[in-house]
């Protein structure tokens, strides 16, 4: 059973960069490893923007800056384009980001952070400007993202917005499942289902 979500209201580590592709989210020489290793992804995030050559942190990097922090990314346009590797949201999940909040994601990236209980909230170009605005304002300001309701809140203006989600997924992040654990509780009712229809398949 993994971590269930429902309400999340947190500050957020803003990354104002558009077209942010799955090679500068996790370079490929971090690829080898097979199983979701969660701290070494997580220490991986950004890699090459997050240390220096020499292995030392970037201090520019925003998340390497103290005053950042959350379990809220937002990350400008056109968020995880490139490769379809699923290391990506695992870099970003084990990191500890439990949402990502962008104007567009790249729809292999946005299913594999839904897979990877990482919450990927669409909103418009306004709101995410003016989510970049409060943060650069006031990095404690606090965000709300509510997936029973399907609303995220600037909390420092009190505006919202609705995103969509897909309504298997939504049941999923809701009650800790992935897609073997949603199997292993429908298991009855698919026994069921496929004794019924190769009765009459007879």
């Amino acid at each position: 059973m993994k971590q269930k979500f429902d309400i999340i209201t947190s500050t957020c580590v803003p990354l104002p960069l558009e077209n942010v592709d799955t090679d500068q989210i996790i370079p490929a020489r971090f690829m080898k490893a097979t199983t979701r290793e969660e701290k070494f992804f997580g220490d991986n995030l950004f890699h090459d923007w997050r240390y220096k050559a020499d292995g030392s942190f970037n201090q520019d990097f925003v998340l390497n800056n103290p005053i950042y922090g959350g379990q809220i990314l937002v990350a400008g346009k056109n968020f995880g384009s490139g490769s379809s590797r699923e290391h990506a949201a695992w870099a970003i999940a084990g990191y500890g980001f439990r949402v990502v909040i962008s104007s567009f994601f790249a729809d292999i990236h946005k299913n594999n952070e839904l897979n990877n209980f990482v919450l990927p909230v669409v909103v418009s170009e306004s709101f995410l400007k003016e989510l970049f605005d409060c943060i650069a304002a006031n990095p404690s300001m606090l965000v709300e993202v509510n997936l029973p309701l399907q609303t995220v809140t600037n909390k420092a203006t009190g505006k919202s917005e609705r995103f969509e989600i897909n309504a298997y997924k939504k049941h999923c992040l809701m009650n800790g499942l992935d897609d073997i654990d949603f199997l292993i509780e429908n298991k009855q009712k698919i026994e069921e289902y496929e004794a019924e229809n190769c009765r009459f398949a007879r």
